[in-house]
């Protein structure tokens, strides 16, 4: 492609994306002495980690006792069992030393009266294996993420890691199985930039934007996933999508549990506290899976609030306006300007939206990637993966409230010390072959000069429909078999493409192509893998299937996509073993609310 100029970059690491996994991962190669780049499409304050209000868990015994064996049990439980116990073992025990940590590089976390980190209660969160409630949340009021991400791009700067701002990651080069580095366009002037990396980590975050209704930002779509399908690599669970009980109806905004773990409660168009009847001891604070399914049994019988009975209501009234006002500021502002409401007086009109995707690039405690090559498991060299880019799998089937901004900062730190350990500071590079990136330029060059009759917009709101309609809270094998077919049309119509900007700067209807691509790979992945998928677990309610099946389904989902929106499936087994004898593996059982 001989009008591409390609710049050529070298470093010992490349992290792309800049949210709290990707920043968490920046700093700490910089602090090693790592040559570090960090690349990302929006500025990094303004990645999607800074829009995590309720805050990050950690059993530091603030608020009452706590003890990390706690925090595993409960993720394990909350996981439905799919998730892998060392690597909950590892995060749970990581975590008070991760959160005095963030403390100790300026997060500006609330205090008790006795200035100690001010911990709330949250859904699925237990003292003493079950029995108590635990106030187990670390919270910056109700601006968590936006306090962490500051603090962790201040720190990434302090440590002289060189970023690459409103770059746009195309794809790996990969080289005979291998990672060598990235390809990216600069937005900014339209020159496209090879990186060469002993190591590339994938923090691009999660893929919320294939869905119609959902709590992510626009710029949530999966570039990582996307990328990694295209170099031939599996996605793991793409079928777990958690959808969030509380994102406000019609706007998507997200309400955080944290409003729940005040003390605030949801009420049906009777006014009655319907959580009692569904999870009699956690009520309220019952794991997102429970509450979203209750909610969605409640309007689908007639008692759903408003003209068309379609909604929930969040009471939060009752709290008084100081608790708000100390807690729950940024809920109170985002109330009035997306629902009209001022909480102080009324409630919060609710609806479960998608918040989170369990799947993703597959990887082990480190962060490596992870494939399957002729029914063996093996790392990728030179990848690896953090955050909700990754699928470790600490969450499983399910992900618990305030478990992904500790989610973040663990591997991300894990995945910087990993690499110090593996990787030697100004170690010399293979040049790339002559040929790197030259499928990635053709396939930009096709995009850029798509000349077809459906513009991007569209596709992407037929892809958005089809998943909202069906890849929901509650599924079907005949509705997932009717929208297999369905999302193959639209898959198809991307052939169609139609983009009317030829330039290279600032070129949004060229991005938005692109994004689109990287999330119809998703999207055929998850929905193809909840239909694969002949059980109910976690987030995955398959009404065919109600029950859970660990007998026949107690594994992860490997899933390919290929150009054709082809899907083919493997499985790896879920790590049933601890990392250490400090806590003894807990085995599989009902769960029991």
């Amino acid at each position: 492609m001989s009008e591409y100029k390609l710049i050529d970059h070298t470093y010992d690491v490349v992290v792309v994306g800049a949210g709290g996994a990707g920043l968490r991962a920046t700093f700490g190669l910089a602090e090693a002495g790592l040559s570090t780049a960090c690349l990302t499409k929006v500025f990094p304050t303004r990645s999607h980690t800074v829009a995590a209000q309720g805050g990050i868990s950690a059993a530091l015994g603030n608020m009452g006792a706590d003890d990390w064996r706690w925090h595993m049990y409960d993720t394990v439980k909350g996981s439905d069992w799919l998730g892998d116990q060392d690597a909950i073992e590892f995060m749970c025990k990581e975590a008070p030393a991760a959160v005095i940590e963030l403390e100790h590089y300026g997060v500006p976390f609330s205090r008790t009266e006795d200035g100690r980190i001010y911990q709330r209660p949250f859904g699925g969160m237990t003292t003493h294996f079950g029995k108590g409630i635990a106030q187990r949340t670390c919270a910056a009021a109700d601006r968590t993420g936006h306090a962490m991400l500051h603090t962790l791009y201040q720190q990434s700067l302090k440590h002289e890691a060189s970023f690459f701002i409103e770059y746009f990651a195309l794809d790996l080069i990969m080289e005979n199985g291998e990672c060598r580095g990235v390809i990216a366009l600069d937005m900014s002037d339209g020159t496209l930039h090879r990186f060469r990396a002993h190591m590339v980590i994938m923090a691009t975050g999660g893929y919320g934007r294939a869905w119609f209704s959902c709590t992510s930002a626009h710029t949530c779509t999966g570039d990582g996933g996307g990328m990694a399908l295209r170099a031939g690599l599996p996605l793991q669970d793409m079928e777990f999508v958690q959808f969030h009980p509380t994102g406000i109806y019609g706007a998507g905004c997200l309400i955080t549990e944290g409003s729940r773990g005040e003390g605030g409660y949801l009420t049906n168009a009777a006014g009655e506290r319907f959580m009692e009847r569904y999870a009699p001891n956690a009520k309220d604070l019952a794991s997102r899976d429970v509450v979203s399914r209750a909610m969605t049994l409640e309007i689908r019988e007639g008692r759903g609030v408003g003209a068309l009975k379609d909604h929930i209501d969040l009471h939060l009234e009752h709290l008084g306006p100081e608790v708000i006002k100390e807690r729950l500021p940024g809920i109170a502002e985002t109330a009035r300007i997306f629902a009209g409401v001022d909480v102080n007086k009324d409630p919060i009109p609710v609806l479960p939206t998608v918040h989170y995707n369990m799947g993703g690039i597959p990887c082990n405690v480190h962060g490596e990637a992870i494939t399957r090559v002729g029914g063996t498991e093996t790392a990728v060299r030179g990848l690896m993966a953090v955050g909700e880019a990754a699928c470790v799998s600490v969450h499983g089937a399910n992900r618990l409230g305030s478990n992904s901004l500790l989610d973040l900062v663990v591997f991300g730190r894990e995945a910087a010390r990993h690499c110090s350990r593996a990787v030697k500071p100004g170690a010399a590079h293979r040049p790339f072959k002559a040929d790197a990136g030259d499928v990635t330029l053709a396939r930009l060059d096709k995009l850029r000069f798509a000349k077809g009759s459906r513009p991007t917009a569209d596709i992407r709101l037929s892809m958005q429909r089809v998943m909202q309609s069906d890849a929901a809270v509650f599924r079907t094998g005949e509705s997932l078999n009717d929208d297999k077919r369905k999302l193959a049309e639209v898959f198809a119509s991307f052939a169609d493409v139609r983009v009317t900007d030829r330039s290279l700067v600032w070129n949004t209807d060229l991005i938005e192509t692109l994004e689109l691509d990287n999330l119809l790979g998703q999207a055929v992945a998850t929905m193809h893998s909840a239909e694969n998928r002949q059980e109910s677990r976690g987030a995955q309610a398959r009404e065919d299937f109600p029950n859970r099946d660990d007998q026949n389904w107690m594994k992860h989902t490997l899933c390919w996509v290929d150009v054709k929106g082809a899907t083919e499936f493997d499985y790896r087994p879920v790590h049933l073993n601890t990392l250490t004898d400090d806590v003894q593996s807990i085995p599989p059982k009902a769960r029991t609310y």
